[in-house]
C-alpha cells in the first residue's frame, strides 16, 4: 500500500495574475503554472524573510514538491500592460517592506523615459498542492522550525503582504484553501473541488514521480525553465515536470 503525505492546498485567485516566464529585454511574459521560483517567493515574503536571507530562499525552493492545476482560464483574457514613465534619481516606489524603495545613480541616468511590457491573465483560478520533501538537498537542510505548519499558519497570517507574481496582483480570498491526504501531488488534486466547478477536464502540471508518465492524461515531458539562483539573484536552471490533464473526483466524466 502506497504511504498517504500530507499536502496544503493553495488556491491562487485574483483579478490579476503573472505568473512570469524567462524575460527578454523589456518584455516580461507570464506563463500558464506558477514557476517554482515565485511560490518560493511568495512563501518567503509570508514567512517575513529578507531578500538576503538566500541561503532560506535557495533551501525552501530545493525542497518544494508541488503539482499545479488550472481551474480557470480564457485566453480572452490575457492583456499586456504597456507601461512608459519618465523617473528621477528622486523618486520613490511602494514596496512590500516597511519603507519606499528609493532609487541611486546620478540624474543623467534617467534623460530617456521608462519602457517596458507585462502580461497578465485576468479572472484566473490556479489550484496548487505542496508539501516539503524530506531530507538533505543540494542547498543543504531547511531551518529546523520550517514545516508545512509553519507554512500553512504564515499563509494565513502572512508578516507581509502576498501578491500572485507581482506587486500589483493582490490574491482575491485567502492563498491557503485546504489540507489533503494523497500518495502523489497529482493524486491531492484530483481530491479538491475545481474553483470553476463547470469544467470536468482540467490543465494540470506535475514533476517526474508525482503523478502519472503515461497514457491519455500525459500531453508532453519538457524541462520547465523556473529556478532562481537565490544567491545572485538571477533565473537559471530547470525542473523536469509532465503537463497534461485531470479530472477531480467529484467531477462526472
Amino acid at each position: 500500500m502506497r504511504r498517504l503525505k500530507r499536502w496544503l492546498v493553495l488556491r491562487l485567485e485574483a483579478p490579476l495574475v503573472s505568473f512570469g516566464g524567462v524575460a527578454i529585454d523589456h518584455i516580461g511574459v507570464t506563463r500558464d503554472f506558477p514557476a517554482a521560483s515565485m511560490l518560493t517567493g511568495m512563501i518567503a515574503n509570508a514567512l517575513g524573510w529578507d531578500r538576503t536571507d538566500w541561503r532560506k530562499h535557495q533551501a525552501l525552493q530545493d525542497h518544494l514538491v508541488f503539482a499545479s492545476r488550472i481551474d480557470r482560464e480564457d485566453p480572452a483574457n490575457a492583456l499586456t500592460d504597456i507601461q512608459n514613465v519618465q523617473m528621477s534619481a528622486d523618486d520613490k516606489g511602494w514596496t512590500t517592506g516597511t519603507k519606499p524603495e528609493e532609487r541611486g545613480g546620478g540624474r543623467e541616468t534617467y534623460d530617456s523615459p521608462y519602457r517596458r511590457k507585462r502580461d497578465y491573465f485576468a479572472d484566473a483560478a490556479v489550484t496548487i498542492a505542496l508539501r516539503l520533501a524530506a531530507g538533505s538537498v543540494e542547498a543543504g537542510d531547511l531551518e529546523p522550525d520550517l514545516s508545512l505548519n509553519s507554512l500553512a499558519a504564515a499563509l494565513m497570517r502572512p508578516k507581509r503582504p502576498i501578491f500572485l507574481g507581482r506587486k500589483t496582483c493582490l490574491p482575491a480570498a485567502p492563498v491557503l484553501h485546504r489540507d489533503e491526504s494523497a500518495p502523489t501531488a497529482y493524486e491531492a488534486l484530483a481530491l479538491v473541488p475545481a474553483a470553476d466547478c463547470a469544467k470536468k477536464l482540467l490543465r494540470c502540471c506535475w514533476p517526474l514521480g508525482e503523478g502519472p508518465e503515461t497514457g491519455n492524461s500525459v500531453l508532453r515531458i519538457v524541462d520547465l525553465a523556473n529556478l532562481r539562483n537565490w544567491r545572485t539573484g538571477l533565473h537559471g536552471g530547470s525542473r523536469r515536470v509532465v503537463e497534461g490533464t485531470i479530472h477531480w473526483i467529484g467531477a462526472t466524466a
